[in-house]
């Protein structure tokens, strides 16, 4: 997914010279490219995200298009008061790109994994969320945040990530992807789990039941009515994501149905709040907390099986 973002960045940094990079002392295997082609429109800050988020703000001020770029929490938790009063209460137009969301940085630990973010950024006023799907959803969510004005949270998975898309699509900041259809249940899925989505949708497939699936790049603002045609139209409803199942995606769709009124069956899955007592890779701390393909299928069947059939 970085790989996308950074050759998207700099195809837009050709034609537009408001667009402007900070780091901090991170990432130059894939910044670079950016750095040499607009030598004066980057800056590497320092091993100090507090000052790479003031600085930002200060920068967007002067009219450009901000993005500070550094991996899991560090552009957020560290500078999470400069990231509230100084990017969102001033509206800045800066877009803080988070590399490695969820367990992408497994190996490294609880300092590296990425599990509250998206429900601390959505908490924020003035903040959009986005967590784009593949490497076809990054490219589009680089373009369309560059023309949004104000506070951005990219989440990007760290890299590898396939494409999924086999088609072009249609990108809206708030507007959700439909990657499958069915009526049997809806996933909605977001960031990189898509694809683990994606394969539960083809092996539910295979036993004769047809699942939605929704790509919900942008958490806030959620696609409300993406989610309550769902729950209309199919028999239940479940949340996929890399991330604590308190106050992320699976959050803010509970919280649009419980509004609606509708009695659509829900579940959450994600990670749990606690910090993994385990080290090891993506897809190994992905199985321990019950988001691999398999496990995943068995949460639908079980949901399906106590709830609709």
């Amino acid at each position: 997914m970085r790989g996308a973002f950074f050759q998207t960045l700099v195809e837009m940094g050709e034609v537009d010279d408001r667009i402007f990079l900070i780091v901090a002392d991170i990432g130059f295997g894939v910044v670079e490219t950016f750095a040499r082609k607009f030598p004066k429109r980057f800056l590497n800050i320092g091993v100090a995200e507090q000052n790479l988020t003031g600085v930002a703000a200060g920068v967007a001020h002067s009219g450009k298009i901000v993005f500070t770029y550094s991996i899991a929490n560090f552009p957020i938790l560290r500078c999470i008061e400069q990231v509230r009063n100084d990017v969102c209460y001033h509206k800045a137009n800066v877009k803080i790109v988070s590399v490695g969301g969820g367990y992408s940085y497994g190996a490294l630990g609880m300092t590296h994994h990425a599990t509250e973010d998206i429900a601390i950024l959505r908490a924020l006023p003035e903040m959009t969320v986005v967590a784009p799907g593949d490497p076809v959803e990054v490219r589009a969510a680089t373009r369309a945040i560059v023309e949004h004005s104000g506070p951005v949270y990219f989440r990007l998975g760290r890299a590898g990530e396939p494409v999924l898309h086999e088609s072009a699509i249609q990108f809206r900041l708030g507007k959700a992807i439909q990657v499958r259809d069915g009526d049997a249940i809806t996933i909605i899925s977001t960031g990189a789990m898509l694809q683990n989505a994606i394969q539960v949708a083809d092996k539910l497939s295979a036993r004769g039941m047809e699942a939605r699936v929704l790509s919900m790049h942008t958490v806030k603002p959620l696609d409300e009515e993406a989610v309550l045609v769902a729950a209309r139209e199919t028999r239940a409803i479940v949340t996929l994501e890399e991330h604590s199942i308190i106050g992320g995606l699976g959050g803010a769709v509970a919280e649009c149905l419980a509004e609606s009124g509708l009695a659509t069956p829900f579940k959450r899955l994600g990670l749990p709040s606690a910090f993994s007592s385990h080290i090891g890779s993506q897809e190994y701390l992905r199985s321990k907390s019950n988001l691999s393909p398999d496990s995943i299928l068995n949460s639908l069947e079980q949901l399906l099986a106590v709830n609709v059939m």
